[in-house]
């Protein structure tokens, strides 16, 4: 199969299960293990930050991230499709008891100008505006990534009115490669960030956090108090160590793969995309224009050997990585011409 459902279903390299193999190990809780404790050091100084925790999962991150900075009755702004809104069984309420306020933007990128208008100080009817969550890439705006002005707008503004910026930053390594940038400038202002390895980096577990020294010790309960208190995890841990250290430099193929590909769909029957708004390995785009369901096409797919999910009625969304090379995204394009023309379907026999 030819999976473009999402970067997360790569595959660990061969030198990450080497690595796996021969990890050694301690039981992290003690913080004995020494290949987390290297993991967490090296995530650390990638960022530019005192400390970083390692993590099962980028919604555990994101969840701790949520709960240092806010107190439980109080507003987090973020975008409308930001994952911590949309993805994320609703954990801004469940554990840390607080509100996202979300703000509509065309492309998954806030301006400090909406930001301010949302900002809320307790009062007597309103709940204290606490944290801004900004998400680069933003994943369902399509890849989209944050101009560092923006960054240093929105974190200086909110820091001189006391608010914390925590950036949802799953795929930051995506967003330097875009802009040249290394991920320790991109993630300078904000007080803290959470980025997956098992993403385009290829890791089959694991994200870090980042932040304060004071601020990853408070994580390190949380984790606790949310069950990601893991043992030997330098299994894990060995095979982040090298998706730092060797997949960034592989994204740029990736980003090449997908605006081919946005190209290619931009000449395909029914099909709707601006290629010019593919700026890192996400494409999203409209298939109304076919006459058939978003979900009818990803099943048509799945018949021609091709992964990709529908996001919607009429959306549909596709990610390379480091699994589907060059032939193989050009072979699902090709599927995918087939589907909209009616190819062997119902609707042409």
């Amino acid at each position: 199969m030819i999976d473009l459902r999402s970067d997360t279903v790569t595959k660990p390299t061969p030198e990450m299960r080497r690595a796996m193999m021969e990890a050694e190990v301690g039981d992290d809780v003690y913080g004995e293990d020494p290949t987390v404790n290297l993991l967490e050091s090296r995530a650390a100084a990638i960022a530019g930050k005192e400390a970083a925790l390692f993590v099962p999962t980028g919604t555990m991150g994101n969840t701790i991230a949520v709960k240092l900075h806010t107190h439980h009755g109080e507003e987090v702004i973020c975008d409308v499709r930001a994952h911590v809104l949309e993805y994320e069984l609703s954990m801004l309420a469940w554990f840390s008891g607080c509100v996202g306020r979300p703000i509509q933007t065309s492309d998954g990128i806030m301006s400090w100008e909406q930001i301010a208008r949302e900002i809320r100080p307790l009062g007597p009817h309103r709940a204290r505006t606490a944290l801004i969550e900004i998400e680069d890439t933003n994943n369902i705006a399509g890849g989209t990534v944050y101009p560092l002005a923006v960054i240093q707008e929105i974190c200086g503004q909110a820091h001189e009115r006391g608010l914390k910026v925590h950036m949802d930053g799953a795929r930051v390594f995506n967003a330097a490669e875009a802009l040249s940038k290394p991920v320790r400038e991109i993630v300078a202002p904000v007080d803290t960030v959470m980025f997956c390895l098992s993403k385009g980096l290829g890791a089959p577990v694991g994200s870090m956090l980042a932040g304060t020294a004071e601020d990853m010790a408070r994580a390190r309960l949380y984790r606790k108090r949310l069950g990601g208190g893991m043992r030997q995890a330098g299994v894990l841990a060995a095979a982040g160590l090298i998706a730092l250290e060797q997949s960034p430099r592989r994204l740029g193929e990736d980003h090449r793969n997908a605006r081919m590909m946005a190209r290619g769909l931009a000449g395909i029957p029914g099909i709707q995309i601006d290629p010019a708004k593919v700026q890192t390995n996400i494409v999203m785009f409209e298939v109304s224009g076919t006459g058939l369901p978003a979900a009818e096409i990803s099943w048509r797919l799945k018949e021609r050997g091709v992964l990709i999910n529908p996001v919607g009625a009429t959306w549909m969304r596709l990610v390379t990585h480091y699994d589907v090379d060059r032939e193989g995204c050009e072979m699902a394009l090709a599927a995918l011409a087939e589907v909209a023309a009616g190819v062997g379907s119902v609707a042409a026999s």
